[in-house]
């Protein structure tokens, strides 16, 4: 049985200075990195913390907020602020108006803060300055906004170090100063220098132009897409490990990262998607095909069955975006083993044909009340991740497996879709789990071992409801089922139950609140499970909604979202971080479901959606060694609609087209209903 101490920490965010909250009042981060260095710029404009503080991190080790390498246990972040002090006045603090953004106009990642202090405008720009040093560059631009020459100093650090510097400046002028930070060769320290200039390497400039670029027209659309393209491959380390919630876990998890890998495939990050996958295949997947969760190996009750089918999905994705088998050769023996494993006899329910055991798609395992029994999430990767292993297997001409793992993932499919005892569906749409006994699992009772803390919703009186889930609408987003099937409409009109359950200010639940063993909340990753799945059935409005309500939140000026919004009670539960995946799932909605690229193993399917609100989308893709370079926008027209490209259209409709695979930058022009 899995220890509920995996999930009791110490972290205490009363002890200390403030910045060693993650949640500060309206704060926001914006992450920075190159697989060497990690930095996260805090943005805490309503007075709890430093204002403007600087996080530097090694990316190979995870760690709570506390232990980032600038973090003072007596004055948080404060010495990573830029400190001005200057005659008559003495001011040294950020006031007025502070504005943080995503440099506008830039190839590359820049973060630009702008803010005011006594005689002087400021702005400040950090950014990585090449992809092969632990190197984040802070550039300070100081402009004198009175009528007369200033006598002034800079003062700034990290820990005990600090950069103490005088200059004079004359009226409306600027003044400029340079500041690197720099990793030491332990990567336990950072060296902070201040440096007569900087610039951003060659390499650094033509490794962003090659990645993906979208514009829709949209301020909150193309601010999602910039947000989630900059900060995914940041928070990446060279050898390809990251935190499942920055700050929060201090674990990895597989099921998590083969879903990073999809986001980083499809915006262009081929390189650290492939870092990612190759780990997990070398040091995740074990050789009877098990995979390691939470950097823990489980027992068969407790492992997560769809992580397998996650990883196997995932490296098709990788595939098929490249048009590289290197991966498949490399670790055919890892991938043939993640394939067989949830084929083991010690999961097979033998009555209903799927696959059975006590752990749950969230992670709530026997102690929390789950029985044994048919998880929805589990069929569903299963069945996906062996028809991956499938499309892998023809690849490289291993037929025999080919079909066996086709014919399993169809046999898994109709067992879940089955109306009779078994299937995982009833008058609600998709439900989430059955017993042995074909009974639906509807309630959970938690054992005394489970160790809830005192006022979280599975603790307290009453029934604890595992329907409606967020995870039902997978079927959905990920194309398992007809999106105008009666069963996608009656399980969207199920989880608008999980909207503002016990708060009042939106998002999704990932469940019913009611089985919650953490604190009660919304959940943007989830939510965007079903914004996803409004896409394909239509429905812009709720779709909409869920976009709306993330530029709401705290993290919505840097697009870097908390796991949840609630109330945690911390400690024993961790402090909330920022959630990778979420960057994943916003880049899925708006490339794989509305910009509609989707690559299959003999041709490029395009299937766009001009959503309402929405004129004109342009977009570039880097795919199988060229690029697609695509514009949609909408038909004026009846005989105007449908696709035109300067590459050879197989067969096309008012929705879609067939596009052969090109070598050679192509273009597409798709003109919707």
């Amino acid at each position: 049985m899995v220890d509920v101490k995996e999930h009791l920490y110490d972290d205490d965010p009363a002890k200390g200075h403030p910045d060693v909250r993650t949640k500060l009042k309206d704060v926001s981060y914006f992450f920075l990195g190159n697989g060497h260095i990690q930095a996260a710029v805090q943005i805490a404009p309503s007075g709890e913390g430093t204002p403007v503080g600087l996080l530097i991190m090694n990316p190979e080790h995870l760690g709570k907020k506390r232990e980032a390498l600038t973090y003072d246990p007596d004055s948080g972040l404060e010495n990573t602020m830029i400190r001005l002090i200057s005659a008559p006045t003495a001011k040294t603090t950020v006031t007025g108006a502070l504005e943080a953004r995503w440099l506008e106009g830039y190839e590359f990642p820049v973060v630009q803060i702008l803010w005011q202090v006594g005689n002087f405008q400021a702005a400040e720009f950090f950014y990585c300055p090449d992809l092969s040093h632990p190197v984040i560059m802070r550039e300070v631009r100081l402009k004198n906004i009175t009528n007369r020459t200033i006598q002034a100093r800079l003062k700034t650090g990290v820990l005990d170090k600090t950069i103490d510097e005088e200059f004079s400046l004359e009226p409306e002028r600027i003044k400029k100063i340079f500041l690197q930070y720099t990793l030491n060769s332990t990567g336990k320290h950072v060296i902070i220098d201040s440096v007569p200039e900087a610039g951003v390497g060659q390499k650094t400039l033509q490794y962003w132009k090659e990645k993906a670029c979208a514009s829709f027209g949209s301020p909150i659309l193309d601010h999602y897409f910039t947000a989630s393209q900059f900060q995914l491959p940041a928070v990446i380390s060279k050898s390809g490990k990251v935190d499942s919630s920055i700050w929060q876990y201090n674990r990895e998890r597989a099921r998590d990262q083969a879903m990073l890998a999809v986001g980083l495939t499809i915006s262009g990050h081929h390189e650290i998607a492939y870092r990612i996958l190759n780990r997990l295949l070398e040091e995740f997947v074990t050789k009877k095909g098990d995979i390691i969760h939470s950097s823990e190996e489980r027992g068969s009750d407790e492992v997560e069955l769809d992580q397998n089918g996650a990883l196997l999905f995932a490296l098709k994705n990788y595939v098929l975006w490249t048009g590289s088998q290197e991966i498949i050769t490399k670790h055919w023996n890892k991938i043939a083993a993640a394939a067989e494993f949830p084929l083991s006899d010690v999961f097979l329910h033998e009555r209903s044909g799927m696959l059975a055991n006590r752990r749950e798609y969230w992670g709530r395992q026997q102690v929390h009340g789950i029985v044994k029994g048919m998880e929805l999430s589990h069929q569903l990767f299963s069945a996906m991740g062996l028809s991956a292993a499938s499309t892998l297997a023809s690849l490289v001409s291993r037929k025999p497996e080919a079909l066996r793992w086709k014919a399993e993932s169809e046999r898994i499919k109709n067992a879940m879709l089955d109306k009779a005892q078994y299937g995982l569906s009833d008058s609600r749409g998709f439900i989430k789990r059955r017993g042995f006994d074909g009974v639906i699992q509807e309630i959970v009772k938690p054992l005394p071992k489970a160790q809830l803390s005192e006022g979280v919703p599975l603790s307290s009186g009453g029934e604890h409801r595992l329907n409606p889930d967020a995870s039902s609408v997978l079927p959905i987003a990920m194309g398992f089922i007809p999106p105008d099937s009666p069963v996608a409409s009656l399980t969207l009109d199920s989880v608008e139950k999980l909207w503002n359950q016990a708060w009042k200010d939106g998002g999704y639940g990932r469940y019913h609140v009611s089985s919650e063993p953490d604190s009660p909340g919304s959940w943007p990753f989830p939510s965007l499970f079903i914004a996803r799945s409004y896409v394909e059935t239509g429905n812009y409005e709720k779709m909409w909604r869920i976009l709306k309500w993330l530029n709401t939140v705290p993290g919505a000026m840097s697009g870097s979202w908390f796991e949840f919004y609630g109330q945690h009670l911390e400690p024993p539960i961790p402090q909330v971080g920022i959630t990778p995946w979420t960057w994943a799932e916003m880049l899925i909605l708006l490339i794989h479901h509305i910009i509609g690229i989707r690559p299959e193993v003999d041709h490029l399917r395009i299937r766009p959606k001009l959503i309402p609100g929405i004129e004109k989308i342009k977009a570039s893709f880097p795919l199988r060694g060229g690029k697609i370079n695509i514009e949609i926008k909408s038909g004026h027209k009846k005989k105007s609609y449908g696709f035109r490209s300067d590459g050879e259209i197989i067969q096309s409709s008012e929705k879609e087209a067939y596009i052969s695979y090109s070598k050679k930058d192509i273009w597409v022009e798709a003109s919707l209903p």
